[in-house]
């Protein structure tokens, strides 16, 4: 059974994701340390810049060599560029499957066995300029990466199966974020209603950061070993159009896997609530009125 950690390195703390983590677990008591090439805005933990394209910069952070903080008994790795575009897509590529791969690494060679990490909803299939194979999506079919991006995912998450082969105590578990969304980022979605193909890219899906907090925090707590991977999104969809509405208009002709709500969200998080206790607490129609 897999230690409950005690201290926490959350990489790439400084994002959106990342502030969220670290509210999160500070809230449950955890110890947290930002490992991150930025400064948060506002310090939440304590902080050390960290390159990790760098393997030894990487091994040097998660080890807490210079004793401002212990040795991390977890890392959750958020640390990369969040989206296509933002750079070249050689850049896009190098960076993130490098600094995963530095991360995954120096947690072997740390013995630190329990890591979580930021994979992708653009695994599915994103931006589905081919229709997907059936709705809901979930994680049984095979990935298929559309981007530099993606493709950088779906190698991270090969090799976080390669990582738990050679050493079957550790954990990796790969968590495909949604588009992640702040409170003051919903009140633009009434608009998504007039233009159902302005969303159509995700299948209307979305994470609110609080939510993917706590989806970090319980894949953390999991007690499980080896790889495993999860689709983390809302309960809901951007949309207040229902989804039977939604599929006829953009994907007519794909199969309905099984049947679903109005609203309900078409990134199938019933794998995430069965085995690691996921419940979205949060909705954008909270928060807009």
């Amino acid at each position: 059974m897999t230690q409950t950690p005690k201290t926490i390195a959350v990489t790439g703390g400084s994002g959106k994701l990342g502030r969220a983590c670290i509210s999160d677990l500070l809230a449950h008591s955890y110890t947290v340390v930002n490992l991150d090439a930025n400064a948060p805005k506002v310090p939440l933990c304590h902080f050390t810049q960290t390159n990790f394209a760098d393997f030894g910069a990487t091994v040097d952070a998660l080890a807490g060599s210079d004793d401002r903080y212990p040795k991390v008994d977890a890392v959750v790795h958020l640390a990369a560029y969040p989206a296509p575009g933002l750079v070249t897509n050689a850049a896009l590529f190098e960076n993130n499957t490098i600094s995963t791969y530095n991360v995954f690494a120096a947690a072997r060679i740390l013995g630190i066995k329990n890591v979580v990490w930021a994979s992708s909803e653009t695994l599915l299939g994103i931006p589905f300029n081919d229709p997907p194979p059936y709705i809901p999506l979930d994680e049984e079919y095979a990935v298929r990466p559309e981007s530099s991006y993606s493709l950088s995912k779906q190698l991270g998450e090969t090799m976080a199966e390669q990582f738990c082969r050679w050493d079957a105590e550790t954990k990796i578990i790969g968590l495909r974020f949604s588009n992640v969304m702040d409170p003051e980022d919903y009140a633009e979605f009434p608009g998504f209603d007039a233009d159902a193909r302005l969303r159509k890219w995700n299948l209307w899906g979305y994470i609110d950061a609080r939510d993917g907090a706590q989806a970090v925090r319980r894949a953390v707590e999991y007690s499980g070993k080896g790889a495993d991977v999860f689709i983390i999104a809302n309960a809901d969809t951007v949309m207040t159009r229902p989804n039977s509405e939604l599929i006829a208009e953009v994907f007519p002709g794909v199969p309905m896997k099984r049947e679903v709500e109005p609203n309900e969200t078409l990134l199938s998080i019933d794998k995430a609530r069965r085995v690691l206790g996921f419940e979205p607490e949060h909705s954008w129609r909270d928060e807009v009125k």
